[in-house]
């Protein structure tokens, strides 16, 4: 039998391997229109969520809330997030666009001043120094060659940071499942409004893959939410950085991407900056769990 911290490392990984493995999908799939991609995403996460995670007593009432207004904000932070990270897989090295995901703790701090009114002390306002120069180490190719895409992954730590402050305040009356389900149904009725774009029939084969998107996406989550139940945050959110790991494997193996001295010492400052965010809010005993694109 393994341990409650065993359990909890065993989800990380788990979830680690599902959206690395989701973001090489995204990543792959650039001859498909970005909102056709969206679609798989929103569509088979709903249907992961429904089968795996929705209670039974639930199925027939499942969309009742009394916050319907604070959902919509998270899932507009949510949908800008999502966007920004397809459009920085397609356009940028793996690496590059995992390591800038990476200082989305930085933009949250900084945020939850002005939405939460929280106060952030000396050690988190030099983590966050260190954690925007290292963005500007990683971002550095973008500026000299003036590559807008370098500015994608920013956004998407932008999105993803008020999507942490959504769901915190959401999270005090709402099943994480009822959340990520009004995401998953957002994201699948606004890639409808993207069909006058031109939508592609995929193969049978590419079919699979992108439903996988989705599916891959549904169980990254649940993963990741039973990796902080089963065990404490400050012992398995380190293992997050292993996407690092995959993305530069993945990278290189595939499409011969060989990641920069200067990426690589950028996002060093970057996790640096997001485990001292880290460790600091688990001192003052705060929500630190963060999704990413659910």
């Amino acid at each position: 039998m393994l341990t409650k911290n065993q359990l909890g490392f065993l989800y990380m990984f788990l979830s680690i391997c599902a959206f690395s493995v989701m973001d090489l999908i995204v990543k792959w799939s650039e001859n498909y229109p970005v909102g056709q991609v969206l679609f798989f995403r929103g569509f088979f996460g709903l249907f992961t969520l429904f089968c795996f995670v929705v209670p039974r007593e639930r199925y027939f009432n499942f969309y009742k809330t009394n916050r319907l207004f604070l959902h919509f904000k998270r899932c507009v932070s949510g949908l800008i997030a999502i966007v920004a990270i397809f459009i920085g897989l397609r356009n940028l090295p793996l690496a590059t666009v995992v390591s800038i995901s990476f200082a989305a703790p930085i933009f949250a701090t900084i945020m939850s001043i002005f939405f939460l009114n929280e106060k952030v002390g000396l050690y988190r306002w030099l983590a966050v120094i260190v954690g925007f120069i290292g963005i500007l180490i990683i971002s550095e190719p973008g500026f000299n060659s003036l590559n807008i895409y370098y500015i994608y992954p920013i956004i998407f730590c932008f999105g993803l940071s008020y999507v942490a402050i959504t769901i915190r305040q959401l999270s005090s009356t709402e099943p994480v499942w009822l959340i990520g389900l009004y995401f998953s149904f957002s994201i699948t009725i606004v890639s409808f409004f993207t069909l006058p774009m031109g939508w592609i029939l995929p193969t049978l084969k590419d079919l699979f893959l992108l439903s996988m998107v989705g599916v891959l996406g549904g169980f990254a989550n649940l993963w990741l939410s039973q990796s902080y139940k089963f065990s404490e945050v400050s012992l398995v959110t380190p293992l997050k950085y292993m996407a690092l790991v995959f993305a530069i494997i993945f990278g290189y193996f595939i499409w011969n991407e060989i990641p920069t001295i200067k990426t690589l010492l950028g996002a060093l400052l970057v996790i640096i900056s997001s485990i001292i965010i880290f460790r600091r809010e688990i001192i003052l005993q705060k929500e630190v769990s963060t999704p990413r694109h659910d």
